[in-house]
């Protein structure tokens, strides 16, 4: 190649990607300029469900557009996940992943859809939700001690429901058996509401559910809680004890949710979607609602939040393992 033709070549090279660049830029300044899609990756009704809505309204409102929330439930959560993955990068469609779609499916799942860090742009870590361990009114016991004595006098024979393998429950639950050595029997549903159903009809015995799906029920006295998985007890059960103040010390399975965009998708509108977030889990209507429901609001950066899933699935690989838990 001749100078000039090298000299061409690399302005050429230099000025695609300044108009890349501007284009960015453009897209950004304009964006959005149509509704938002918000994947859930479940069913109506569980903690995905309840934190998307929680939070689309107000962000609507601040973005000036509305957010639509889309439930795509099917496989643990993958289906959801690789149809987000899949999308065009332009910041139109998100995905309001979790624990599960992302640091245990890539685990049980030998040939997952979608690469849980190379197929996502981390947005933003929207809440910490706590599980609550409940059982069955009719199942005769009133804490972890006893639950954990009455699962070892009849190994084998109560049924945890979940909703799903690899939910977030399903890790929580497998996670508490290790620590306990107990054996109890998983029963996968399509979701955690249908799960929460047949708990009450006494079709299964115990649940793990995160607090937003299992507090309507505790309340109503439908099931009985026995501990949460948090480090602290949680304010809307303040008379629910720890997993660590029962016994087992250090155990923390809590479920976290965030939101994720496609991989490629422009850094200036991840910034701005990440900002707009924040600033809705700020306001006090919704602090209150979420807090409310038992989730802890979160507020990080993005790459603070694609940390925080690249080290879930290190911490989570040995539980998976011990568990023995499949996708089937």
């Amino acid at each position: 190649m001749t100078p000039m033709k090298t000299r061409h070549a690399v302005w050429l090279c230099a000025a695609a990607l300044f108009t890349l660049g501007g284009a960015h830029a453009q897209d950004a300044a304009s964006y959005p300029n149509k509704p938002i899609r918000l994947v859930v990756p479940f069913t109506p009704g569980g903690s995905s469900d309840i934190l998307a809505r929680s939070l689309s309204q107000k962000l609507g409102e601040s973005l000036r557009q509305p957010v639509v929330i889309e439930n795509v439930p099917g496989a643990g959560g993958s289906v959801g996940a690789e149809k987000v993955a899949k999308s065009a990068p332009d910041g139109y469609t998100l995905l309001m992943g979790h624990i599960g779609t992302h640091a245990v499916n890539p685990l049980i799942q030998p040939k997952i859809p979608y690469d849980p860090i190379k197929d996502f742009a981390p947005v933003a870590w929207v809440a910490n939700v706590p599980n609550v361990l409940i059982v069955n009114s009719a199942l005769p016991v009133r804490n972890l001690k006893e639950l954990v004595a009455y699962a070892r006098s009849k190994p084998g024979e109560l049924n945890y429901g979940t909703g799903g393998n690899g939910s977030a429950a399903h890790l929580a639950t497998e996670y508490l058996k290790m620590v306990t050595k107990t054996f109890m029997v998983h029963v996968p549903y399509r979701g955690a509401a249908p799960a929460i159903n047949d708990l009450i009809a006494n079709q299964t015995q115990v649940g793990f559910p995160g607090a937003p799906v299992a507090n309507p029920f505790i309340k109503g006295g439908q099931v009985r809680a026995i501990a949460v998985s948090s480090t602290q007890r949680l304010d809307v059960l303040p008379d629910v004890p720890t997993v660590a103040e029962s016994g087992y010390p250090d155990f923390e399975a809590d479920q976290w949710y965030g939101v994720m965009a496609p991989a490629g998708t422009p850094p200036e509108i991840v910034r701005k979607l990440n900002q707009q977030i924040n600033q809705a889990l700020q306001s006090p209507d919704v602090r209150q609602r979420l807090q409310g429901e038992g989730a802890v609001p979160m507020n990080t950066t993005p790459e603070a939040f694609g940390s925080h899933i690249a080290k879930a699935l290190q911490r989570w690989r040995p539980v998976v393992k011990a568990g023995n838990m499949t996708a089937n």
